[in-house]
């Protein structure tokens, strides 16, 4: 059976905590006060994806509790309605099938990883329910024709590493790195993110002297760290969640191997990450979408609201689940309705044409739901994780060649 987490919270978080652009006008109300508007979610908060599939349900739940403690959704309450998909791609779509036809949800936010956000957007499309989701990334999410579909946060996988490949290509010839080796999870977020940035790196010449794709569930790196340390590349990417990144990092640490140049998708934003690592963590790089110090004023709000309930900040992954929820939050307040039917289509009609302001800035979308903006880089520097790229972001300034570790 999978598990369910059922929230009875309060109304939406006031005009502050949404931010809206280029609103359009719609009718308050939107249904029977007395009815919370349910919404139906199915993460993987067992299996391979529960780690951050977790961080996700956290940060769908400070959004309701954000909601919850300042107004109405249209003033009605809200519901979430949280099934357990085991990291699963069937039961996933059994899931989403049970929430919109049996259940009658009002809404629906989407999954963890591009391996389950896929099937279930084609649900929601069959539905014709709109589909808003945290965290599939990958290319391929927006080449399934999905027209209900946006991604709540700044860039796709295959651009997150933008700002360092811009960085890396700007070297003079003499410094840049020559050779790389990518280890990627079998997985179509992870493998975009370190695809990516080796499309851009190979086009200027730099060599790729490993490629190797691992299972999910791989735990032994050895085989993998060895060939990368015997190839001694000078760049060192690996397309990772949280768990094999940490595994691959240790095992080449393990074989001595230096690289100019370490870059690891997700894991290093990870709270956790350094207690993993220990204290060898200088000079690793990781993309993110999200940074607690960003001065956007739903962020500064979140950031309180979070750490005051949970003891530590929000990660990337509580971040952009929190933007889900700001994100359909602003078409229903626009549109003035949340239900099934017609309602859905004016829901995606809206955001096609407008900008959400988002805990993770502004946010507008194409036709296919990428949204239009860029991937910070952070880098950890003297122990602790800065804003490296681009430069006028930076919290410290880029690390070329990284200090040993």
């Amino acid at each position: 059976m999978n598990a369910r987490t059922t929230l009875r919270l309060g109304c939406l978080a006031g005009i502050s905590a949404l931010v809206l652009t280029a609103c359009s006008g719609g009718a308050a109300g939107g249904g029977d006060p007395s009815e919370p508007i349910t919404i139906g979610i199915s993460l993987p908060l067992t299996g391979d994806f529960s780690e951050p599939g977790k961080g996700v349900q956290r940060g769908y739940e400070a959004w309701a509790d954000a909601v919850n403690s300042t107004g109405g959704l249209l003033g009605r309450q809200v519901e979430l309605r949280i099934l357990d998909d085991q990291s699963n791609a069937d039961r996933v779509v059994a899931d989403y099938e049970s929430l919109i036809a049996q259940d009658q949800v009002d809404l629906v936010f989407g999954p963890f990883s591009t391996r389950l956000v896929v099937p279930s957007a084609r649900v929601a499309k069959e539905y014709g329910m709109l589909f808003v989701e945290p965290a599939g990334a990958a290319a391929e999410v927006f080449e399934q024709g999905f027209d209900n579909l946006f991604y709540a946060a700044p860039a796709i996988a295959d651009d997150h590493y933008n700002h360092l490949a811009e960085a890396i290509i700007a070297m003079p010839e003499g410094q840049r790195p020559q050779t790389a080796a990518y280890a990627a999870m079998d997985d179509p977020f992870a493998q975009g993110t370190a695809y990516g940035l080796k499309a851009k790196l190979e086009a200027v010449g730099i060599r790729t002297v490993v490629d190797e794709v691992y299972p999910p569930n791989t735990t032994d790196f050895s085989s993998i760290a060895a060939q990368i340390a015997d190839s001694r590349a000078d760049v060192v990417v690996g397309g990772t969640q949280y768990q094999d990144a940490v595994n691959l990092i240790v095992a080449l640490q393990q074989l001595a191997y230096q690289p100019k140049l370490a870059a690891f998708t997700t894991a290093p934003t990870n709270p956790e990450f350094s207690a993993a690592i220990g204290s060898r963590t200088e000079g690793i790089l990781s993309p993110t979408g999200y940074t607690t110090a960003a001065p956007f004023p739903s962020n500064v709000e979140f950031v309180q609201r979070y750490t005051a309930a949970h003891g530590t900040p929000p990660t990337e992954d509580e971040a952009n689940a929190y933007t889900t929820g700001q994100v359909v939050a602003a078409a229903v307040q626009a549109v003035g309705c949340a239900e099934q039917g017609e309602c859905q289509q004016r829901l995606v009609d809206w955001l096609r044409t407008n900008t959400v302001d988002t805990v993770v800035g502004p946010l507008n979308w194409d036709a296919q739901g990428r949204p239009q903006s860029a991937h910070l880089i952070q880098q950890y520097v003297d122990g602790q994780i800065r804003i490296v790229l681009p430069k006028d972001t930076a919290e410290a300034e880029f690390t070329y060649p990284k200090a040993s570790w």
